[in-house]
């Protein structure tokens, strides 16, 4: 017997996985369960979406939200805000910043304590791995987390509550036991011998402008370290996740890893695609971010990449702070805190930049921003895709609008991004997540009351 129908979105051009449709979607308790040219229903709502594109809401699969302990930074309310108001439906936040870090069970349990009832959208959780908590990894995947997060350079911080480095036994036999358990690890694959020096070398003579920190981080350290990965990814059978990767350079690595066989992914990031080296000079520490932001070739080649299918998706490295923490008073570039607050944008900026400017079709734009993250991490079917029984996380977009971004239309908690100022050729309209309105243009902040968003790790 047909379900009731609780919902029917009618006329968008609905973005499926590998084409665009003139369609109406039927909804009924959270899940797509018709998708036809018409569709009838009684006593249901309606949604007049004619002129405006249909997509999955995005997957953003890294994010730093600061919870527990450092929720003045962000945090689960404010973070998942921004990122329904940018047409994002569901989001994994990363093991780091938060006081403790995600290195154990207790640490998870207080994680998701903060985030119940506090998110707007859906959610998910990594694990960490680091020096010393080894015999933590099978309990920290028992909790539900969808893989582990480690770091190849320092994270930085003080204190003894920070997510610390791996060294290259503890990495090593990480992946040996995530393998083990059939799991998956992400890296920030960055070289810490070489930027560590680098940097010492630099601070020492002085030179502490951003240029001096971008030639401190060369793409070097980043090949070196994905070389390094990769040689213990085939020793051990681990399964890998690059994080925002900023080299073309680095991306052919990957590549050659993926044709002999190596079960590989990696995300760049909307910075390295819109934002130029220059950039972070001209914007100053709002732009800063490790690997920083590199020349206009890279950019160019990784945009070729895009569109060639290489880059497996994009993800918004969303990394808040106090805007004081970006402050450089003493003209010390280095003591700034590295990190792009960008995640309500990623979606925008991903139409503008590249269906806009560069004709990238929608469906695999959409691909990388929702298919993919879901699918390398566990969330698919139920998220990713306008498809039969997949949850409603839908969001519509008017690609014909035109706006500046202003202070005024962000939600983070701390309202600075190196992406204000910029004009945007289109925009986000609403946002449903399983059925429900989380966001809604022009009716105020535009956030739908209450937060609802769903943990998505074990029922």
């Amino acid at each position: 017997m047909t379900k009731k129908l609780d919902l029917v979105i009618r006329q968008g051009f609905v973005v499926l996985k590998d084409e665009v449709r003139l369609l109406d979607i039927g909804v009924s308790e959270g899940k797509i369960v018709s998708l036809a040219e018409s569709i009838e229903c009684e006593d249901c709502r309606e949604i007049d979406a004619a002129g405006l594109y249909v997509l999955p809401g995005m997957v953003d699969v890294h994010v730093h939200f600061n919870e527990p302990g450092l929720g003045s930074w962000e945090g689960f309310a404010s973070g998942s805000a921004s990122l329904a108001a940018g047409g994002c439906t569901t989001y994994v936040d990363m093991p780091l910043n938060g006081v403790p870090p995600t290195v154990n069970a207790a640490a998870f349990k207080q994680k998701l304590a903060a985030a119940e009832s506090n998110s707007y959208v859906d959610y998910a959780f990594w694990g960490g791995l680091q020096i010393g908590n080894l015999d933590e990894l099978e309990t920290l995947a028992e909790c539900g987390i969808v893989g582990f997060k480690a770091f190849m350079s320092s994270p930085g911080g003080d204190g003894e509550d920070i997510f610390r480095e791996v060294d290259d036994l503890t990495l090593y036999e990480g992946m040996r036991k995530i393998a083990a358990i059939g799991g998956i690890l992400a890296l920030h694959a960055e070289s810490e011998p070489i930027v560590s020096q680098l940097a010492l070398k630099s601070i020492t003579e002085g030179r502490l402008t951003a240029k001096d920190f971008i030639e401190s981080r060369p793409i070097l350290a980043e090949l070196e370290a994905v070389n390094r990965a990769l040689f213990y990814a085939e020793e051990t059978g681990c399964k890998l996740h690059f994080v925002h990767i900023s080299s073309p350079q680095a991306v052919a690595l990957i590549q050659q890893a993926k044709l002999i066989g190596l079960d590989v992914t990696l995300e760049t990031c909307p910075h390295y695609l819109t934002l130029l080296a220059e950039d972070m000079e001209s914007l100053g520490a709002i732009a800063k971010c490790a690997p920083p932001l590199r020349g206009q070739a890279e950019q160019d080649a990784l945009w070729m990449l895009v569109r060639n299918g290489h880059i497996d998706m994009i993800s918004s490295d969303h990394s808040p702070c106090p805007t004081s923490m970006k402050s450089v008073d003493n003209a010390n570039f280095f003591e700034a805190w590295g990190g792009i607050s960008g995640a309500q944008s990623s979606m925008e900026l991903m139409l503008h930049e590249g269906y806009h400017r560069r004709a990238i079709p929608l469906p695999l734009i959409s691909r990388m921003l929702s298919l993919e993250p879901a699918k390398r991490f566990g969330l698919h079917p139920r998220k990713g895709e306008i498809a039969l029984m997949a949850d409603a996380d839908l969001v519509m977009v008017d690609l014909n609008a035109s706006y500046i971004l202003q202070k005024t239309d962000l939600l983070y908690k701390h309202k600075h991004s190196p992406y204000l100022g910029k004009t945007l050729d289109c925009r986000v309209v609403q946002t449903w997540n399983r059925g429900k309105l989380v966001y809604q243009l022009g009716q105020g902040h535009g956030i739908q009351e209450p937060a609802a968003g769903a943990w998505l790790g074990k029922n």
